[in-house]
C-alpha cells in the first residue's frame, strides 16, 4: 500500500487548473457546512433543519470556492515560477 503523501502526489495534476481547484474547495468546505448546519438544525429545531443546513452551507462553499482559487493560483504560478529559472 502507497503512504499518504505518495498517493496524494501521483493524484496532483501535472498542470494545475485554477477552476479544478475552485470546485474541490467548494464542494468539499460546502459539504462540511451542509452537514454541520443540519446537525445544528436538528438538534435547536428539528422542521426547520434544511433552513439551517442552507445557512451554514452556501457561506461554506463560497469560502471554499476563495479558498480553491487561492490555492490553484498559487500551485499554477508556483509551477510557471519554476518553468522559468529552469531555463
Amino acid at each position: 500500500m502507497k503512504p499518504l503523501y505518495r498517493y496524494l502526489r501521483s493524484w496532483r495534476p501535472a498542470n494545475p487548473n485554477v477552476g479544478d481547484y475552485t470546485l474541490a474547495g467548494a464542494a468539499l468546505m460546502g459539504t462540511a457546512g451542509t452537514v454541520t448546519g443540519l446537525i445544528v438544525g436538528l438538534t435547536v429545531y428539528a422542521p426547520t433543519a434544511w433552513f439551517a443546513a442552507a445557512e451554514l452551507g452556501l457561506p461554506a462553499a463560497i469560502v471554499g470556492a476563495v479558498v480553491g482559487s487561492l490555492v490553484g493560483a498559487t500551485l499554477a504560478a508556483r509551477k510557471a515560477i519554476r518553468r522559468r529559472t529552469r531555463r
